[in-house]
């Protein structure tokens, strides 16, 4: 992933969790939760989130998933990982670091793959998108699941232009007031309104191999999960 996103979510890490909440009214919470009952039905015995930030979503996989099962969080920022291990230490978790383009882990390794409002951030452009999809299929076992909880593009216009001026008139600057950084929250604010609606990118999904694509829109449509099968 591009070193310039990579400076971003440094400067972001400390007020990451905070600013989510606050820019979502603590919808991110109640919908990482969703994404993480939808994820437990994958069973298996291994389970990587990637993308992890500060391991919000690893965390509830891993109070889900039970004594047997380890999940691994990985992301490519040494600050995320740092703020992720503050939390609760719960014996199946554990931390990597790692670019999400270039996997560590072996073909067919793990029974499920997630990611949580992270995807938006890996696509400079839709080849892009595609290339890491694929190496996030390439890590799933035959059968493994994979779950997308992303920003998406409410399908009623009105509702759409008003998600986009919230945006527009509140995350750049809220941002930068709680968290002291300009640039992290421009590119955030920028990427959310341009990420795809999630029929288009259940097309991308199924380009990246993916099959069993479904989708669930959330809040309007403001988010969405996609789940899909290798």
């Amino acid at each position: 992933m591009r070193k310039g996103i990579q400076k971003i979510f440094s400067e972001a890490a400390e007020t990451y969790e905070l600013i989510n909440h606050v820019l979502t009214l603590g919808f991110d919470i109640l919908w990482r939760k969703k994404a993480a009952r939808e994820a437990v039905r994958a069973k298996g015995f291994l389970w990587l989130d990637v993308c992890s930030g500060t391991g919000e979503m690893a965390l509830y996989l891993s109070r889900l998933a039970g004594e047997k099962v380890k999940v691994v969080s990985a992301d490519f920022c040494h600050q995320m990982i740092a703020k992720a291990r503050e939390k609760r230490i719960i014996p199946n978790l554990s931390f990597i670091l790692a670019e999400s383009g270039q996997l560590p882990f072996a073909d067919r390794t793990f029974n499920l793959v997630t990611i949580s409002f992270a995807t938006r951030n890996i696509y400079p452009n839709k080849r892009e998108l595609v290339a890491h999809l694929k190496e996030f299929h390439r890590v799933l076992k035959p059968g493994g699941h994979f779950v997308n909880l992303e920003t998406s593009q409410p399908s009623i216009r009105i509702i759409q232009k008003f998600f986009h001026l919230y945006i527009k008139l509140t995350v750049k600057q809220l941002g930068f007031l709680l968290s002291g950084s300009k640039s992290a929250y421009r590119y955030l604010a920028y990427t959310i309104p341009r990420f795809f609606p999630p029929e288009e990118f259940s097309s991308i999904l199924r380009e990246a191999g993916f099959a069993r694509i479904t989708h669930r829109s959330l809040f309007l449509g403001v988010s969405a999960i996609h789940t899909a099968i290798k």
